[in-house]
């Protein structure tokens, strides 16, 4: 084991030293880049004293968004988790009910479903694009679910299958053509996170925009940042409507009065926050060039190398490669970890892929799939240095 691990860790870091050169100072993993005219809209945004959720850049950032997806309408929130909250309520998820969801994604996807008192159900995911496997799918829903004139049981727990939530791991598009037909065949409500995937499109459509309602983020770390946010895409205007209204305490609109209708969350995004995100979505197509810019230079560098694989955007599909991925060729936790000390102390933030979600222990009793190949992509998947400024400086 020791000569492979010393194998891998050469592999590993002559590609990074090929693309990044020799860092002086850790390369982060990813990075928020301010080079446009976020501190004159920030500025303006101060001076208005408009800073919450009252001013016109929530409503600009969210008709930039809308304009971009090509969603008809988009909500602007305080994190992707509230969107994705809000998206599954939308959907109709109610207490109890079961909601399908990949075991490898963020934790943020099954919190929203718990925030709902429903129960994530994990599923396995695909190879190719590291998201949920359409096939494993409908070859599992065969076997433990049935159609009732109530929607979907689960036979096992008794309880509705209410909805589906495909995750664009890493910006990389799932198969939704094929996820759709099963998503169709069972009827199932589908609700896309995209919280990592502004900017990757799918059959030439951009993701977020094929289910009943999608989800985006703009964390810190994402293609774009607003500080935090998020935002819910819809085409239903009202879904949209009713959206905007729980995210904004269901507050009925008048000029002095406080009549609310419904149980709802303080959830919009502030005026200061949508001032910084509409001066990063004027900067984005830059983003999206000079960070496909840095993942062909990975993907050439990888090519000639043994052992590791470069993960690129999958068939039909444009990805906006938020994170570069490499997967080992022989899944291995101990030998991914150990190349991982190895990147992160010669100066490349490096990172796995997340824990699969049903060892975490809140998650542990809830029912699962088989899971074969989340499995092999969690003991094999490593995140490279991806901030635009490595491919090269702004323009």
């Amino acid at each position: 084991m020791d000569a492979t691990v010393k194998s891998l860790d050469q592999v590993l870091l002559q590609g990074l030293q090929e693309v990044l050169g020799l860092p002086d100072q850790q390369i982060a993993l990813h990075e928020p880049e301010f080079t446009g005219n976020e501190s004159a809209l920030v500025q303006d945004c101060l001076d208005s004293t408009f800073v919450s959720s009252v001013g016109k850049y929530v409503d600009q950032f969210e008709g930039m968004l809308a304009n971009y997806t090509g969603a008809k309408y988009a909500i602007a929130v305080v994190n992707g988790t509230a969107a994705l909250h809000i998206a599954l309520k939308l959907a109709g998820v109610q207490p109890q009910d079961e909601v399908l969801l990949p075991a490898l994604s963020f934790v943020a996807t099954a919190n929203a479903a718990a925030h709902c008192d429903a129960v994530p159900h994990f599923v396995d995911s695909s190879l190719d694009t590291m998201g949920m496997d359409p096939i494993a799918l409908s070859e599992y829903l065969g076997t433990i679910a049935e159609l009732t004139s109530h929607g979907l049981r689960n036979r096992h727990t008794g309880r509705k299958i209410a909805a589906i939530v495909p995750m664009h791991t890493y910006g990389h598009p799932v198969d939704m053509a094929a996820l759709m037909e099963v998503a169709n065949l069972y009827k199932l409500a589908v609700v896309e996170d995209a919280a990592e995937s502004l900017g990757s499109t799918y059959q030439g459509r951009h993701t977020g925009t094929f289910g009943k309602l999608g989800t985006l983020s703009f964390n810190g770390n994402k293609i774009i940042t607003t500080g935090g946010g998020g935002a819910i895409l819809t085409n239903d205007a009202e879904l949209a409507r009713h959206a905007k209204h729980l995210t904004t305490t269901a507050k009925r609109p008048h000029h002095w009065e406080f009549f609310h209708d419904e149980v709802a969350w303080n959830y919009r995004l502030p005026n200061l926050n949508a001032a910084l995100g509409c001066a990063q979505m004027e900067c984005l197509p830059d983003f999206l060039e000079r960070k496909r810019e840095l993942a062909n230079r990975y993907q050439t560098a990888f090519s000639y190398l043994s052992g590791i694989l470069f993960v690129a955007e999958p068939a039909q599909s444009h990805s906006n490669y938020w994170l570069n991925t490499v997967r080992l060729e022989t899944p291995e936790m101990n030998i991914r970890d150990q190349i991982l000390t190895a990147a992160n102390a010669a100066g490349y933030q490096c990172r796995p892929t997340w824990t699969l979600l049903n060892k975490l222990p809140m998650f542990a009793a809830c029912p699962r799939a088989p899971l074969p190949v989340a499995m092999q992509l969690e003991a094999s998947l490593i995140n490279l240095p991806s901030s635009a400024k490595l491919a090269y400086p702004p323009k």
